[in-house]
């Protein structure tokens, strides 16, 4: 466990953001598929992504069948793709949580597409058997509501499909701009994509022109915890590093959702500068299809500022690293809060903190965004105790440290 005390004031500091896991991953997919030689500078520094790059070593020197990828959704559905169109035999397997994920929809469409995987232990979930062959590629649907990174390792593999692949997808889509920044890597990586409608279609001819290094921008969602802190705080101001304003991430939006917060941002080169410069918005409503990460930070923002708080588009967060939805409403209940839930949405009534005379304990239910989102909470409750702090390792390794360095006290507990 780990006990985290605010400053009085935060410390002016610079932050070195880690790069963004989301475009780190898919690069570090991309690089099979066409077969390139490649240097990513800024890489994510997360374990999903050293999972990742482990898991394609592993594959690419056959040393050994059996590829774990430990609590990493990410990889699981991206490998899950990859090697279905990889020659050999393997079997992909994951934490006990990993094994509750369902990976059902992903697997139907590979299956349809020709791939050989069987379910070794419960229909729809890991671990998977997975001999890998060449696939043709072709026609088919897939249910957009369920997860983009479904869809996103099914573009990511389609450039080796013998003819390519259209994909057309049904109902309501979610996480569109990440689906986007898969499409729009494609294109960066040469390969040809267009999209009608709700159909995304990729070609198997590719036209390499790369450079040699690419700079992988850093992570908007890592940015999103420096956001609340300085929601939270009576004034004060950060620089984070390496974040771009024309992002591909989705989570970019962040500088127009925390304006309501009183939260400025200021983009300097390739800095941008966060400011509390006004007060809060009593009342806050948004829908989060297109950026569910950004949900529990946004979430414990609003109830330590007070303010009334309607977030919806949270159906993913069921099957996330843990139930969000539930978890979010546990731990800030904890803090007197009135908080109701449905499958889409949260709804937190204006109730303001309670301050009690004790360390309350926040769970981290193995959940690197639950950790983090609750650590700016102590700028107005007081001293926290984080449980399982290793978690923020699946995304920010750093993310304690750089606390460290805004002037937060930082005692690891045996």
């Amino acid at each position: 466990m780990l006990i985290l005390k605010a400053p009085e004031q935060i410390l002016n500091s610079t932050i070195h953001l880690p790069g963004s896991k989301s475009i780190s991953n898919r690069f570090l997919i991309l690089k099979e598929v066409v077969a390139i030689n490649l240097t990513l500078e800024n890489i994510s520094t997360s374990v999903d992504t050293q999972h990742l790059q482990k898991a394609l070593e592993q594959i690419k020197n056959k040393s050994g069948s059996t590829i774990d990828i430990g609590h990493a959704g990410t990889d699981m559905r991206f490998l899950t793709a990859y090697l279905s169109c990889t020659e050999g035999e393997w079997i992909l397997t994951g934490s006990d949580r990993m094994k509750q994920r369902p990976i059902g929809e992903l697997v139907d469409a590979l299956k349809e597409l020709g791939a050989d995987i069987t379910y070794i232990e419960n229909e729809n979930f890991p671990p998977l058997k997975i001999k890998g062959k060449k696939l043709t590629g072709g026609k088919i649907e897939m249910d957009g509501s369920i997860s983009s990174q479904f869809i996103s390792a099914l573009l990511l593999v389609a450039p080796k499909f013998e003819n390519g692949l259209e994909l057309t997808l049904k109902n309501d889509i979610v996480s569109w701009p990440y689906i986007k920044m898969t499409t729009d890597l494609l294109s960066e990586f040469g390969v040809q994509v267009s999209k009608n409608l709700n159909t995304i279609s990729v070609s198997k001819s590719l036209i390499i022109n790369l450079k040699s290094l690419i700079l992988v921008e850093s992570d908007w969602s890592a940015a999103s915890y420096w956001y609340s802190l300085i929601a939270l705080s009576k004034n004060a101001s950060i620089t984070l590093k390496g974040l771009n304003r024309s992002s591909l991430q989705g989570d970019s939006i962040l500088p127009e959702i925390y304006k309501e917060f009183g939260v400025s941002s200021e983009f300097k080169q390739d800095a941008l500068i966060l400011t509390k410069n006004s007060s809060p918005a009593k009342n806050f409503a948004y829908d989060f299809t297109n950026c569910p990460d950004l949900a529990q930070t946004v979430a414990v923002t609003c109830f330590g500022l007070g303010i009334k708080a309607e977030l919806t588009g949270l159906k993913t967060l069921k099957i996330k690293e843990t139930d969000r939805i539930s978890a979010l409403k546990t731990e800030l209940e904890k803090f007197g809060a009135d908080v109701s839930i449905t499958e889409n949405s949260i709804l937190i009534n204006n109730t303001r903190l309670k301050i009690q005379d004790r360390l309350l304990t926040i769970e981290t239910y193995n959940d690197h965004r639950m950790a983090m989102s609750f650590a700016p909470l102590a700028l107005v409750y007081g001293p926290l105790n984080i449980q399982n702090p290793e978690v923020v390792s699946k995304s920010y390794p750093l993310f304690w440290e750089d606390l460290k360095s805004v002037g937060f006290s930082v005692n690891l507990q045996p």
